[in-house]
């Protein structure tokens, strides 16, 4: 039976500051370094460590799996990193409050933009600041995988070649595999795994700094999954 730990990176600054985050590297807060720490601790008590690891290309998320690694004295297991696990892109939103644009747009069209499996925010111009695709860690992505806004829909799209690429052949070799990520990457990824419906998962939630655990079977169908400690 094959195991996966998906874990949350803790807490990070725009996650405090209840900013859209999407593709912005921000680091993690004080408390999102202290959820980090619990998290390895909870890995190491209930016997669930890993045996790879991998990762998205933006800090929150690697910090954390540094730090998990660093307490469960397994820095030496091989990391791997990803665009593809990055977490959903905001689009226009990324770096603005919550609550001011639930003002400016109204409360059920924000909720729809971060909840709704299919509705995308606004786009992000070419000419922002924000677009990804100045940066060197995505230099070798075509134009069409650059994205400008992301549903959670497109997110998934974007996950499931690194999970039948990457991941399935991982766990089918019996390794257990450990993924620090994103909310979203983890909604879309549950919904795959779970077979959620497009309705249901608007209302999933993936707490920071809580490892969830899959055991699954041969086909890779999960035949049980649980939160580590409490939520």
């Amino acid at each position: 039976m094959a195991r996966l730990i998906l874990l949350r990176h803790g807490e990070s600054i725009w996650n405090r500051d209840n900013r859209f985050t999407g593709w912005a590297d921000v680091d993690l807060s004080e408390e999102g370094v202290n959820e980090a720490h619990r998290a390895a601790a909870l890995i190491k008590t209930q016997d669930i460590m890993p045996d790879w690891c991998c990762t998205s290309c933006l800090k929150r998320a690697i910090r954390t799996l540094w730090i998990v690694l660093d307490d469960i004295d397994r820095m030496w297991l091989p990391a791997d990193k990803s665009w593809r696990l990055n977490e959903r892109h905001y689009g226009a939103l990324e770096g603005l409050k919550k609550v001011e644009t639930a003002q400016k747009f109204g409360d059920d069209q924000v909720r729809a933009w971060r909840r709704s499996y299919d509705a995308r925010p606004p786009e992000l111009n070419e000419r922002d600041e924000r677009f990804p695709g100045g940066d060197p860690r995505y230099a070798s992505l075509s134009d069409e995988e650059l994205p400008r806004t992301e549903s959670l829909k497109d997110t998934l799209a974007r996950v499931l070649p690194y999970w039948n690429q990457v991941l399935s052949p991982q766990l089918r070799s019996g390794r257990s595999v450990l993924i620090s990520g994103h909310g979203n990457t983890f909604r879309a990824l549950l919904k795959y795994l779970d077979r959620i419906s497009d309705d249901t998962i608007s209302n999933l939630e993936i707490p920071t700094g809580v490892p969830i655990v899959y055991e699954l079977d041969a086909s890779l169908r999960p035949v049980e999954r649980h939160y580590v400690g409490s939520t």
